[in-house]
C-alpha cells in the first residue's frame, strides 16, 4: 500500500491506528536524523564551533604593533621598509616561540617589546622622541588578564627598557604605577638595567624635534603641540593568548615630539591603552593618547565583548573607527580575545602590525 494511503486514508480498528501512529513516528525520526545530519556535514557545524571556542583548550594567539599613523605606500625608501618588516616579524616570532616553549603571556609581551624597545626604528626605548627640552621621556604599562594584576611607569629618561620595569613594578611592588625619579630608584633595587641618556639619542629623532621647533618659532604651527606630522606613528605593543587560556598585553612608547610640562599620554594608563581580561580580550593601542585616555578605549573594547558579547572584530572597528574617530582622535589597536580570534583596527593612513595566523604563519602589514 503507499505510503499516502497509510498516512491518510481513513480506519477505524484500533490495529490499523496504532500502526499508523508507528509510521508517522518512523517518519519522525528519520526526517531528524536526515537533518542532524545534514547539520553535522556542514562546515562549522555547532560541535566544531563548540570546540573551537572552547577556554579548555584555546589556541596561541600572538600580535604586535608598532604604531599608527600617516604610513603611504612610497613615503619609505625599500630598504627601510625592509628594516621595519623584518624587525616586527623578529619581535613577532620572538613572542610566539615562547608561547609555544611553555612561557606565559606575560613573558611573551615582554620579550617582544624588549626586541621593539633595543630598535632605533620605533617610538620606544632606543628610539624614542625627544620631548620640549631636548630630552627623551619613556612610558610603558602591562596587565595580566588572569588576575588583573598591572604596572606602569611614565616619565623615565635612563631606564633601558621600560616594559621591564613596568613588569617589577607589577610582580615585585604592591603598586601599578611609578613615575620619574621615583621609578628609576626601583629599578636600581631591582636590578634593572639604567643606561646614560645619551642612548637614547637618534639623528632622526633629533631632527625632527629641531624641525617642529623651527616650525614653532617660524608659527607655522598650531599650539597643540604640534605633534601630528611627527608622532601618530612608533608606540609599540604586544598581546598574546597563552596555553593555559591566559590573556596579556603592554604597551611602550616615548611619547610625544615636543611635548611640555610633563605630559603623560595614554600607552602607560591602564585601561587606556593598555588592558588584559581572561573574561574578554587583551588589547594595545596606539595613537592619540588625550582621547584614547578619555575615551578609556582599551577598557571599552573589553567591555564591548564582556558585556554585549561583540565578536572582536566589531568591537575594535566599533571602538576605533567610531566612538574615537567621532572624538576626533586617531589612532589603532590590536586585540586577541580569550578563544585566540584576533582584532585589528586603525583609523589613520597606516599601522605597523604584525601577527601569527590560524596556520602558524607570521604576517607583517604596514599599509591600510
Amino acid at each position: 500500500m503507499p505510503l499516502l494511503s497509510v498516512v491518510t486514508y481513513p480506519h477505524n480498528s484500533r490495529f490499523e491506528h496504532k500502526k499508523m501512529k508507528r509510521i508517522l513516528s518512523m517518519i519522525l525520526i528519520a526526517a531528524l536524523l536526515h537533518l542532524c545530519g545534514t547539520l553535522y556535514a556542514q562546515k562549522g557545524s555547532f560541535y566544531e564551533l563548540k570546540q573551537l571556542q572552547s577556554p579548555q583548550k584555546p589556541r596561541l594567539a600572538f600580535m604586535i604593533h608598532g604604531g599608527a599613523g600617516t604610513i603611504r605606500r612610497g613615503s619609505m625608501t625599500a630598504e627601510k621598509e625592509k628594516q621595519y618588516r623584518a624587525k616586527l616579524e623578529e619581535a613577532l616570532m620572538a613572542g610566539y616561540k615562547a608561547l609555544q616553549a611553555g612561557k606565559t603571556g606575560v613573558d611573551a609581551v615582554e620579550i617582544a617589546i624588549n626586541i621593539l624597545e633595543d630598535s632605533p626604528l620605533f617610538n620606544a626605548g632606543k628610539g624614542a622622541v625627544f620631548n620640549h627640552e631636548g630630552k627623551n621621556e619613556l612610558d610603558a604599562s602591562i596587565m595580566n588578564g588572569k588576575d588583573l594584576s598591572a604596572g606602569a611607569v611614565a616619565g623615565l629618561h635612563r631606564i633601558k627598557n621600560p616594559i621591564t620595569l613596568a613588569r617589577a613594578v607589577m610582580e615585585r611592588s604592591p603598586h601599578v604605577m611609578m613615575i620619574g625619579d621615583g621609578a628609576e630608584q626601583f629599578a636600581k633595587e631591582q636590578n634593572i638595567t639604567l643606561v646614560d641618556e645619551k642612548y637614547f639619542w637618534t639623528q632622526e629623532r633629533w631632527d625632527a624635534l629641531q624641525q617642529i621647533l623651527k616650525e614653532e618659532k617660524e608659527k607655522k604651527v598650531s599650539g597643540r603641540y604640534a605633534d601630528e606630522p611627527y608622532n601618530k606613528f612608533g608606540t609599540v605593543g604586544a598581546v598574546a593568548l597563552d596555553k593555559n587560556g591566559d590573556l596579556a598585553a603592554g604597551t611602550s612608547t616615548g611619547g610625544m615630539t615636543n611635548k611640555k610640562f610633563g605630559r603623560v599620554g595614554d600607552s602607560p594608563i591602564i585601561g587606556a591603552g593598555t588592558y588584559a581580561n581572561d573574561n574578554s580580550c587583551a588589547v594595545s593601542g596606539t595613537g592619540w593618547g588625550e582621547f584614547f585616555i578619555r575615551l578609556s578605549v582599551a577598557r571599552e573594547i573589553a567591555t564591548q565583548i564582556e558585556y554585549r558579547a561583540l565578536p572582536i572584530q566589531d568591537a575594535v572597528d566599533l571602538v576605533i573607527k567610531q566612538k574615537l574617530q567621532k572624538m576626533g582622535g586617531d589612532g589603532g589597536v590590536i586585540a586577541v580575545d580569550r578563544y585566540g580570534n584576533m582584532g585589528i583596527s586603525f583609523n589613520s593612513e597606516g599601522m605597523y602590525r604584525a601577527y601569527v595566523d590560524i596556520n602558524g604563519k607570521p604576517i607583517v602589514e604596514i599599509y591600510k
